[in-house]
């Protein structure tokens, strides 16, 4: 048996390391590097990683497109089915990617408000469905105010709830 020269604990004699401080031991060893402990590689906390947002598309469009588009974005929220056809029809001439963003996530909006008013109507019957219907639709005129309030801020963010869903990817 021996002693480890970095903390002295009791080691095996044909021990290359030392179990208790991880110190390298033998004749190879540099003496200064056993004065300082070894540290251990997996006790160190790993940095996080950096959080990106995928709902976010703020800068992927021009601030012209914008604010060219700005109107008609803010429309679709407004103005829900008759929004799109209007942001639909001035989209015809322009070509906007701004444009045909905001057009899909109103388009998932509105049909989302149709199957959830449509399952509502089917099942009107059964006194929960209306009630969890009518919420539903409460919440998705929430998400259309937090949108139109997004296109007004100049943001370009997926609804939230909406962008969960996998339709109009």
């Amino acid at each position: 048996m021996k002693n480890c020269p970095n903390c002295n604990a009791q080691l095996n004699d044909d021990a290359v390391f030392c179990v208790n401080c991880g110190a390298q031991l033998g004749a190879n060893q540099n003496p200064q590097q056993n004065a300082q402990p070894q540290q251990n590689f997996y006790a160190q906390p790993m940095p996080a990683a950096p959080v990106v947002k995928t709902t976010d598309h703020t800068a992927d469009f021009s601030p012209a497109d914008v604010s060219d588009n700005k109107l008609f974005a803010a429309l679709i929220y407004a103005l829900s089915i008759v929004g799109i056809v209007i942001a639909l029809l001035a989209n015809l001439n322009n070509k906007s990617d701004y444009l045909k963003f905001h057009i899909k996530q109103g388009l998932k909006i509105f049909i989302t408000d149709l199957i959830v008013a449509f399952g509502s109507a089917v099942l009107c019957w059964t006194c929960i469905v209306p009630i969890a219907g009518s919420i539903c639709a409460a919440i998705l005129l929430v998400v259309e105010i937090i949108c139109f309030i997004q296109t007004l801020r100049n943001k370009s963010i997926e609804p939230p709830i909406i962008s969960s869903l996998g339709f109009l990817k």
